[in-house]
């Protein structure tokens, strides 16, 4: 695919980079055009930038505020990355906006930091920009402009934030208040460390906040700043937790480098995802931090990879924007808290540039992805997640076991009989059993209500489906996960119990279903959403059922035990403006015939593929057993799993 007309690149060094043909030449071009383009956006006094689109709930100044922050950090990278030597209008552009932003009779000044608001978060950014271009903002900056700066962030001390990823912004901020001589409160930075440790569930992988909360946050927060808290505190004023931080980050790379296809699109899970190759926070802060168990070669892949991916598809775009969206805006895929300038904690993505020029990650030839070398399978306890990657196509797919965004169960109510007091809506990025690298869920509010993709659903006799809400996850290893979850249908209080297991096998998932269901209800069961700018091809049979894109994208669902929907078993929605990944989407899925209600068992299988597909044949790749409580899945090559 050629890259975006909307970038002035270099040529690219087929040398240096046989995979992507991207340098650091490349990711400096992208920055500057990236930064030039908000200059129009930019209040009188450069302490706002006002982007075009929807405005968040936090009010138009916080937005302003989050324009001039989230960009600092990447004018900042830029300029620390070339020891100062850029255009100085880019310098003098972030200390004229610091100047107007703390004096309130700019008539452009930033909300003062108060409790749980969104200047925290903005806080943050401007605190690492500031320590890391120091020599060139900070230092020149009047000295009287220097005490307004200070007096703003010195709202954090003793403040109160939210209980997640925010206590990393108080301690960041706190931690440059104290390295300029300012007044701080060492037991906010103390505190908010602490209380990190009891969100660390082992192998490299914390929760953000209580409750299984497992998303890109891990990466580009949880891991990020107290790495970046250790670069403003220095080596003497660490208390030896950046060692701690350090072995952590590099257990979790370990496992991350497989969340990236061979086209350099990470996994599409989780909130926030306008921030696209802030993905590659962690993997940057890994070498910064000379923790990072990848290659110096396989670093720059996988970064440049992702960046180029998102370069090819239009982000920036033709103004040199980044929009609410994945590649196009797409505000279903957003939160309420995004504002038009949101996306661009995608500056974190460059951290990078931080590295000299000379440094191996930029001077190393590239090494292949794992993706690109071999079928990769992952078994991430942690978070209940199996990550399965093949050879022949480059997708990555997430099947998932652990992760619903939702609070824990409360003490009283960890009986089976109320699973899911306390659980909020299930998130269309958070619930569903699978993920891709090419593939989005069905978010848009009328798409969602009807929740048929990556799902096993009982739909009530009105047409309404059960939701998957809290996440019980019970195994994961190898190549197998397992979880249940609760399902209700409207008018009955019953909580009826769906656990399910995961078989990997090949480029294939077999999942097992053990449902509970009263009278009348029907089990429903979609593969994966395919999305693109034309509607995709669908077929299908009495026992299967087939969506295909223009490219050649193809979602399966096959049934392979317990499914009697007879002649309108199987079938494929389609959709429109429903999907991160195009305007047109579609859905395979199972039907059963309505059930006269207890248990049963559903066996399927799921394929996300570029290969051919031939459903009919794929019928007797799996036998299947069923002997009382077991499943017995016999595969062509003779392997056997006993679930």
């Amino acid at each position: 695919m050629p890259v975006t007309p909307y970038l002035q690149l270099p040529p690219t060094d087929r040398v240096l980079s046989s995979r992507t043909g991207w340098t650091r030449a490349h990711w400096e071009a992208t920055a500057d055009r990236m930064l030039d383009a908000l200059t129009p956006y930019a209040s009188p006094g450069f302490a706002q930038y006002r982007l075009p689109g929807r405005g968040s709930w936090s009010g138009v100044v916080s937005d302003g505020l989050e324009g001039f922050a989230r960009s600092f950090l990447l004018a900042a990278c830029r300029i620390a990355g070339a020891g100062g030597a850029v255009d100085p209008s880019l310098t003098e552009r972030y200390a004229a906006g610091l100047a107007a932003g703390t004096d309130p009779r700019s008539g452009e000044a930033w909300p003062r930091l108060t409790d749980c608001s969104q200047q925290m978060v903005e806080a943050a950014s401007v605190a690492v920009a500031l320590h890391e271009t120091r020599p060139w903002i900070w230092d020149r900056l009047d000295a009287g402009v220097q005490e307004r700066v200070v007096d703003w962030f010195s709202g954090f001390v003793g403040g109160r934030t939210w209980d997640n990823n925010w206590r990393l912004f108080q301690v960041v901020s706190e931690q440059f208040l104290a390295s300029v001589g300012a007044p701080y409160s060492r037991s906010d930075i103390e505190d908010g460390l602490d209380r990190i440790e009891d969100w660390y569930v082992g192998d490299g992988w914390y929760t953000d906040g209580d409750g299984r909360n497992f998303d890109y946050y891990i990466g580009w927060a949880m891991h990020l700043y107290p790495l970046l808290w250790a670069r403003i505190a220095g080596p003497e004023g660490d208390g030896g937790r950046a060692a701690v931080y350090r072995e952590r980050l590099s257990r979790f790379l370990e496992d991350y480098q497989h969340f990236f296809g061979s086209d350099g699109s990470p996994v599409h899970q989780g909130r926030s995802l306008a921030y696209r190759f802030a993905a590659l926070a962690p993997v940057w802060m890994g070498a910064l931090a000379d923790c990072t168990p990848l290659a110096p070669g396989l670093t720059r892949r996988l970064a440049s990879g992702t960046l180029r991916h998102f370069a090819e598809r239009g982000v920036p775009d033709e103004r040199g924007l980044l929009t609410l969206g994945w590649y196009d805006t797409f505000l279903p895929s957003t939160q309420p808290y995004s504002g038009p300038a949101s996306p661009y904690w995608a500056s974190k993505g460059f951290l990078g540039l931080l590295l000299p020029a000379d440094h191996a990650v930029w001077t190393a030839r590239e090494l292949p992805l794992p993706v690109e070398e071999s079928d990769t399978y992952t078994a991430l306890p942690a978070p209940g997640w199996l990550l399965h990657g093949t050879r022949n196509d480059g997708i990555v797919r997430l099947v998932n076991h652990g992760s619903d965004h939702n609070p824990p169960a409360p003490e009283a109510s960890t009986s089976e009989d109320d699973p899911d007091r306390g659980a909020g809506e299930d998130d269309p990025h958070y619930a569903k059993l699978a993920y891709s690298t090419t593939t989005a869920p069905q978010s848009a509010p009328h798409a969602a209500a009807r929740n048929i993709d990556n799902h096993l659903a009982l739909i009530a006799p009105d047409g309404t489906p059960s939701r998957r809400r809290r996440i019980h996850p019970l195994r994961c290893e190898g190549r197998v996960a397992s979880s249940w979850s609760a399902a209700r249908l409207p008018g009955d209080e019953r909580a009826y119990r769906i656990g399910t297991t995961s078989v990997l096998h090949g480029p294939w998932e077999i999942r097992v279903h053990r449902v509970e269901s009263p009278e009348g209800a029907v089990v429903r069961e979609g593969g994966h959403a395919v999305a693109g700018a034309v509607s995709p091809f669908a077929s299908s049979g009495p026992d299967w059922a087939l969506a295909r894109t223009a490219d050649g994208l193809t979602s399966a669902v096959v049934a392979l035990y317990g499914w009697d929907g007879g002649a309108d078993g199987a079938s494929v929605a389609r959709d429109v403006e429903s999907n991160a990944y195009g305007p047109h989407s579609a859905v395979p899925y199972l039907r059963g015939a309505p059930r006269p209600g207890g248990r049963s068992v559903h066996v399927s299988l799921v394929v996300l593929s570029r290969d051919s597909v031939h459903p009919e044949a794929l019928r007797t790749a799996v036998r299947v057993r069923v002997d009382g409580d077991a499943v017995v899945l016999t595969f062509l090559d003779g392997s056997r799993v006993e679930v």
